[in-house]
């Protein structure tokens, strides 16, 4: 695989079970739960992404749409 900024040839993967205990802060808001699916780094129970170790990009579609926590909020507000 090469790097989608770089095109680097030194890009890591990472794959981990996390189950329901993954800490993930956007901004105040957090989050302990499951891995989130829409944040490009796995979901449910397990981590997964690759990043380039030459220029620090994170493989995958970017910009994102906002996340379900960052939405969650405004859904409450009012």
């Amino acid at each position: 695989m090469k790097c989608q900024r770089c095109n680097s040839e030194r890009v890591a993967t990472v794959n981990g079970k996390s189950s329901d205990r993954t800490y993930v802060l956007i901004g105040d808001k957090e989050q302990i739960d499951y891995v989130p699916n829409d944040m490009g780094i796995g979901g449910g129970d397990y981590v997964n992404f690759s990043w380039c170790l030459d220029c620090g990009q994170i493989q995958g579609e970017f910009p994102m749409a906002k996340t379900e926590l960052e939405n969650d909020d405004e859904s409450n507000d009012g």
